[in-house]
Order: structure tokens, then sequence, then C-alpha cells
């Protein structure tokens, strides 16, 4: 029987987060539980081809999207199952059992936040995403996401958008998402280059300016100033 889980990560000069990112993966190798690693890159210029083609995984290129590089590695995904992970987020010990055991319900799972060398800071951001995805329904793509092909179809897929492609997932799935018993550690550097508070700050208006329905082209134009 072929393994049951086929991994999609989306990528943009990922050197240095892939390779370990892709090291806590291999337990899943181990167990059988994963086909495949999909690395959905949108044009790197530096070694994140190489790392990836040196662990065997199956790369798929084009536009640099989050939105779009997910959904493209979701159409090259062979898997019955597949789990979108960001690039710098590892998954702690465990997660391919917590995983398996997912594989017969009919929802989608995502993970328990925490953040990599953030402090009270990084725990303060972290505790709130976990109640965000718990009260709202709100989980954001570095918690991870595991689902069936046939729920991510039902839902029409990721978007192709510079920005909010997991909150516009997530309402998607609204009603059919559960956490899993799985810490997702990922990267503070963002928060650490851009000032804790300053950027939960932005993160929380970009959000309510999402909702309001301003467009994600405008938004990702504001953001990145």
């Amino acid at each position: 029987m072929r393994a049951p889980l086929s991994i999609v990560i989306p990528t943009l000069d990922a050197e240095e987060d892939l390779a370990a990112t892709l090291m806590a993966l291999m337990e899943g190798l181990s167990a059988g539980l994963i086909r495949e690693v999909i690395v959905s890159d949108g044009g790197s210029q530096d070694r994140t081809l190489k790392i990836a083609d040196e662990a065997g995984a199956v790369v798929v290129s084009g536009a640099a999207s989050r939105g779009g590089q997910l959904r493209r590695g979701a159409e090259a995904a062979k898997a019955d199952w597949v789990m979108f992970l960001h690039a710098d987020t590892n998954l702690a010990p465990g997660w391919s059992a917590a995983v398996e055991a997912h594989l017969p319900s009919d929802k989608a799972g995502y993970c328990r936040l925490q953040f990599a060398d953030g402090g009270w800071q990084g725990r303060w951001v972290a505790r709130w995403a976990n109640l965000r995805s718990a009260l709202f329904g709100l989980p954001y793509g570095d918690q991870a996401l595991v689902l069936s092909k046939e729920l991510y179809q039902s839902t029409g897929g990721y978007r192709d958008m510079p920005l909010m492609e997991d909150v516009a997932m997530a309402r998607a799935l609204k009603g059919r998402l559960v956490a899993l018993p799985i810490v997702a550690t990922t990267s503070a550097a963002r928060y650490q280059h851009g000032g804790w508070l300053r950027r939960g700050s932005r993160n929380l208006w970009t959000l309510a300016r999402y909702f309001m329905g301003v467009s994600p082209e405008r938004l990702a134009q504001s953001y990145r100033k």
C-alpha cells in the first residue's frame, strides 16, 4: 500500500531553515507515512533548490506567491492526504503518530504553535495564536495544515493570492478544523527583526482590513512597506 501523505513546502530563498524542516520529517519517512515531499519554489536564488534536491524532494517552480505555490504543490501531490508546511517550521518528535491517528478523520488538522528563541514575547504571541485558532477557527500557515485531498479540493484549494491565503483557507474549512497534539516550532526572525509589538499589531490590523473587504493585493503592498 502506498504511503498516504504528501508534504508540500512553499519556499523562497529558504536555505537557512529548510534543512532543519526536512530533517524533522524523517520520522514520517521511517514510519511509512510520507509518500513524497514537494518543494514548491517561487524563484529562489540561494541554495534552497540544492538542499531540496539532495533531500530527494520533488521540486515544482513558478511565480513567487505563497498561495500560488501552495496550490501548485497540491496539484502535484499524489497521496490521498496533504500536509502544508512552512519552510521555517519544525514539527516536534511524535508528529507522525499524531497525523496517522488523524487520517480516518473527515476534518483538517492544525498544530499548536510555538516560536524558536522567542522569549516571553514569543510565548505570548504563540498563546494568542493558539487561542485565536481554538476560538475563531483561524490557524495560520505556520501552524501547518493536514487534510485529505478530497476535503482540500471541496474547498476549491488555496487561492493564488499574495497574502491571507491561509486565512481564506481556514474560512473555507469553517467547522471542519481540529487541533492536533503536535507542536510546530517556527522561526521568530521576522518578529525579532520587525519588533514583537509592532509586527503583532500590524498582523491584527491586516487581518481586520481583510475581513473588511480590502483586497489581498492592496494588503500585500501595505504589508511589505
